[in-house]
């Protein structure tokens, strides 16, 4: 019972300004396979990064957990709660996508459990260190996020419930960008060991990444070959994608960095907007609805 009394439900947690947590709102059944500009090989890309978002979601949730005790600040402590409550949602709905995946003939289990195995080990690490690598990855989700909502000429080529899947997540991620970041800063203030940690992630997130990536388009090689017009234009966007986040991905590094300083406010609020008004995405209906009548 006092566990239970301990862990309230998101909703009931103290609501805190700029996160907020929105229930998913899209149908994984209908989301055709290519679904990324029609490339086989950006489509392949997202969904490996997706098949790994359960498990990683919950880590990054633990990792926060585990020092949530030494956190002083209360308004930290409701953003820790909405940054908790995101995260759930997060790990639920790729959990939905990649259950969909499963029943065409993509084999996700194997890459599913040494995924489950890497995690176990990495909660054997310190603290500290499990921090440090939660802070890293938030890094790079955030990134790719406001790299999503930025190029609308990709988002065109996307069905509706990739849409309301994507850039939901995408929205989120950029949210609550400075939780893990904020929790570390007040409890170990380690920039050396945070850098050194990120070294560690990039090597490791793009490897992993790339095998996984890799595996899903052997798997689909009768489908996504073909498409040979689809790949290139994979190609470039990824090859683009890497040369106009280098500037943002390398500012972590800086002595006074902080995830702040990367401002997606004008982008942000666009995309809830489009959402609201052009998906009719319920959640962001009523966000756009207490925007427009207060």
């Amino acid at each position: 019972m006092t566990q239970v009394t301990a862990e309230k439900s998101y909703q009931n947690r103290p609501k805190v300004s700029g996160i907020t947590v929105r229930k998913p709102q899209f149908n994984p059944q209908a989301i055709r396979r290519h679904y990324f500009a029609n490339s086989p090989l950006m489509s392949h890309l997202l969904t490996a990064l997706s098949s790994t978002f359960p498990i990683g979601e919950q880590f990054f949730v633990h990792s926060v957990r585990n020092v949530r005790d030494k956190v002083k600040d209360e308004k930290l402590q409701a953003q820790i709660a909405a940054f908790i409550g995101q995260e759930a949602m997060h790990s639920k709905a790729h959990a939905e996508f990649n259950a969909a995946w499963r029943r065409d003939d993509y084999h996700l289990d194997r890459f599913q459990a040494w995924l489950e195995r890497k995690n176990s080990y990495v909660k054997g690490f310190h603290p500290k260190i499990q921090l440090a690598i939660t802070c890293a990855f938030e890094h790079f989700t955030a990134l790719l996020g406001g790299y999503i909502l930025r190029h609308p000429e990709i988002l065109a080529s996307l069905d509706e419930d990739t849409i309301k899947l994507w850039v939901w997540h995408a929205i989120e991620e950029i949210e609550h960008r400075a939780v893990a970041f904020d929790v570390y800063r007040q409890v170990y203030a380690d920039d050396k060991v945070r850098r050194m940690i990120m070294r560690s992630v990039t090597t490791g997130f793009a490897s992993l990444t790339f095998y996984s990536a890799t595996r899903l388009f052997w798997q689909d090689r009768k489908k996504s070959i073909p498409k040979v017009t689809g790949n290139l234009l994979g190609m470039y966007l990824i090859g683009k994608m890497f040369v106009q986040l280098l500037p943002e991905y390398l500012s972590y590094f800086k002595a006074d960095f902080h995830p702040s300083e990367i401002d997606y406010t004008d982008i942000v609020n666009d995309w809830k907007q489009r959402l609201a008004t052009e998906y009719l995405h319920p959640e962001f209906q009523k966000e756009f609805s207490a925007v427009t009548y207060s």
